[in-house]
């Protein structure tokens, strides 16, 4: 799905009024505050603002993002080969410390001068 620019519009109008209800929310216990009276709960109208445009945001995020993926790992690794599963590059060591067993390890001259500091 392409992002089209009524779904970035959603998502800038749902982001302006989540940051506006947040706003209200700070000024409403600054008056509180000020006023010296207890906080007991929100106005209902910042809590529904805040709640609906959660919402808008997600509607346009939905959107934006593309196509989602399925979660199960099993559908991805179908096709592939039980060869495959073993041969994970990202598990590869190259520099470690067993190279210094071996008969041509030739230590550098760079570690040999930290050593003496």
């Amino acid at each position: 799905m392409a992002a089209t620019t009524f779904h970035k519009l959603v998502l800038v109008i749902g982001f302006s009024s989540l940051f506006h209800a947040a706003y209200s929310a700070a000024q409403h216990r600054s008056y509180l505050r000020i006023t010296e009276q207890e906080f007991y709960a929100l106005p209902a109208d910042i809590v529904i603002q805040g709640i609906v445009s959660l919402f808008v945001v997600m509607y346009g995020v939905m959107f934006i993002a593309g196509d989602f993926k399925e979660i199960r790992a099993t559908v991805e690794l179908e096709n592939k080969s039980w060869e495959t599963f073993r041969n994970i590059s990202s598990f590869y060591t190259f520099n470690h410390r067993g190279k210094v067993l071996s008969p041509n390890f030739i230590p550098s001259q760079k570690a040999s001068l930290e050593e003496l500091e």
